[in-house]
Formats: C-alpha cells, sequence, structure tokens
C-alpha cells in the first residue's frame, strides 16, 4: 500500500458516502436536510482529518500506518452509514 493508494481510497469512499447523501436528498421530498447537512458535515471533517494523517511525513514502516489510517476511514464511513440509515427511516415514517 502506498500513499497514491490511500489517498485514492480516501477520496473515492468519501465522496461515494456525500454522492448518495445528495442522491437521497434528491429523490426524497421528506428527507431531513438538517440531519443530511450535519452527515456531510462530518464526512468532509473526517476527509480533513484523514488527509491530514495521510501528510504527514511518517518515520519507520508506513504500510502499518496506513493500514491504520484505511482501517479509520472504513470504521467511521460505516459509522456515518449507519446515522443516514437513521434519516432514511425516519423519512419514510409516516407523519
Amino acid at each position: 500500500m502506498n500513499l497514491r493508494d490511500i489517498k485514492k481510497d480516501i477520496e473515492y469512499v468519501i465522496g461515494a458516502f456525500i454522492d448518495d447523501c445528495s442522491l437521497f436528498s434528491a429523490v426524497n421530498s421528506k428527507a431531513d436536510d438538517e440531519a443530511l447537512g450535519k452527515l456531510l458535515d462530518e464526512a468532509v471533517n473526517l476527509y480533513n482529518d484523514l488527509k491530514d494523517k495521510v501528510n504527514v511525513k511518517v518515520e519507520g514502516k508506513k504500510s502499518a500506518y496506513f493500514a491504520e489510517i484505511r482501517k479509520e476511514l472504513l470504521e467511521k464511513t460505516d459509522a456515518l452509514y449507519a446515522s443516514l440509515s437513521e434519516v432514511v427511516k425516519k423519512s419514510e415514517k409516516p407523519e
């Protein structure tokens, strides 16, 4: 694993999440735009944090460091998708 691959992974995974939020908002008129906005803010903050971590000069085993970043990316994105799922469920309930 190298620097270029981890940067691409960060952009792809978080970009896909942002696309999913935007698509849900566009096709569902009952979408909670405030909750989606908070999720998007979290995603952007995660993106910035991970990019900052990736751009730090690493001494020693870079592959282990990048593996930890990838693990963090997947865990935190999974949590974001769980939150998005809750927003979707709330929008489907009749009022």
